[in-house]
C-alpha cells in the first residue's frame, strides 16, 4: 500500500489496514511537516516506525523525519517526484509568442503554480519585478503568472497597487500540459520565489520545457539545483533585490540562457523522468536480494 503524506490521519489508518492484511505500507512526502490534529501526535511515532518505508525527495525533510521519529536510514528513500519529461516538447518560440500576443523582442519571465502569496513568495516576486522594471525603464519586460488559489484576491490587489503594465496573470488552474507548455515556450526564464516548498515540481516542468530557472533557497530547491551546471541559479529567500539582480542579468544574457537551458533539459530527463523515477520506486518497493526481488509479503512490518 502506498499512501500520500505520512503527516495525515489517513496514513495511520493505512498502517492499521496493512497490519490486518499483512501488507507493507509506504508513504510519500507532499509538504506536510507536522500532524494535522492533536489526536495524531501520540499515534504518529508508532505508525511511522511500523511502516515499511517513506519516500522523501527533500533532504531537509529526510533529516527532520529521521530525528523526529528515530527512523532508521534504510527506511527512508531519497526518490524525487516524477514528471513526464517527454511530454514537454516546447513550441517554437516565435509561434508561442504569436499565439499569446507577445512581441519577439520582449524579455519574459514565467511563474506558474498555486496562488498562496506568503508560502510561494509572490509578494517577493512582485517586489523584485518592480525593482527590475524601475532599473530598466526602456526595456520590454513581461512577467507571466499562471495559476490561482486561495490568495487570488490578495495577489490581484498587490498587482493593481504596483500599477505596472508588464505583468500578465492568467487567474485559473491550467492542468493541460500542452497549454502550460505554450506559456513556458514563450518565456526566457522561469522564476520561483517561494519561502517554503516540499519538493517543487514547477521548476522541473520548466526545465523539461528547456527553460533556465531562478529559484530562492526554499526547502526542496537544493535537491533540484546545485549551481548553473544543473540549469538554474539559487538566490536567498526574502531578498527581492538579489532576485531582481539575478533575474535581470539572466534576461539580458541570451548565450548564458541558451547554455543553461540545455543543461536544465538534460537534468530533468536524467533525474526526474518517468523511467528514472520508476526504476527507483521499483527498487524501493521490491529490492533485489540474492534470491531475486523481494515480494510485498516479505516487506511486511508489524508494530514495533
Amino acid at each position: 500500500m502506498l499512501t500520500q503524506e505520512y503527516e495525515h490521519a489517513r496514513f495511520d489508518l493505512c498502517v492499521l489496514l496493512g497490519r490486518l492484511a499483512r501488507r507493507p505500507v509506504f508513504a510519500t512526502f507532499q509538504g506536510g511537516i507536522e500532524p494535522h490534529s492533536r489526536l495524531e501526535r501520540p499515534i504518529r511515532p508508532f505508525t511511522i516506525r511500523a511502516c515499511a518505508g517513506v519516500v522523501i525527495a527533500s533532504g531537509v525533510e529526510r533529516e527532520r523525519v529521521r530525528r523526529a521519529y528515530r527512523l532508521p536510514p534504510d527506511r527512508i528513500a531519497a526518490i524525487p517526484n516524477a514528471i513526464d519529461v517527454a511530454g514537454y516538447q516546447p513550441t517554437e518560440r516565435s509561434t508561442a509568442r504569436r499565439l499569446l500576443g507577445i512581441g519577439d523582442a520582449t524579455r519574459v519571465a514565467e511563474w506558474h503554480g498555486r496562488v498562496e502569496v506568503h508560502r510561494k513568495g509572490l509578494d517577493v516576486l512582485l517586489d523584485a519585478w518592480a525593482i527590475l522594471c524601475n532599473q530598466r525603464p526602456l526595456e520590454e519586460l513581461l512577467l507571466l503568472l499562471v495559476g490561482t488559489g486561495r490568495d487570488a484576491a490578495e495577489l490581484r490587489r498587490r498587482i493593481d497597487a504596483l500599477g505596472l503594465d508588464s505583468i500578465r496573470w492568467r487567474d485559473e488552474y491550467v492542468s493541460d500540459r500542452a497549454e502550460l507548455s505554450l506559456y513556458l515556450s514563450a518565456a526566457d526564464v522561469y522564476v520561483l520565489a517561494s519561502r517554503h516548498e516540499g519538493f517543487p515540481v514547477a521548476p522541473i516542468e520548466a526545465m523539461a520545457a528547456g527553460l533556465p530557472v531562478v529559484c530562492t533557497d526554499a526547502p526542496g530547491v537544493a535537491d533540484i539545483l546545485d549551481g548553473e551546471l544543473s540549469g538554474g541559479i539559487v538566490v536567498p529567500r526574502e531578498d527581492p533585490r538579489a532576485l531582481a539582480e539575478t533575474l535581470g542579468g539572466l534576461l539580458e544574457d541570451g548565450q548564458r540562457r541558451t547554455e543553461m537551458a540545455l543543461r536544465a533539459r538534460k537534468r530533468a530527463a536524467d533525474r526526474y523522468s518517468l523511467e528514472s523515477v520508476g526504476a527507483q520506486l521499483r527498487d524501493c518497493f521490491f529490492p533485489v536480494s540474492t534470491h531475486g526481488r523481494t515480494s510485498p509479503d516479505q516487506r511486511f512490518r508489524g508494530f514495533p
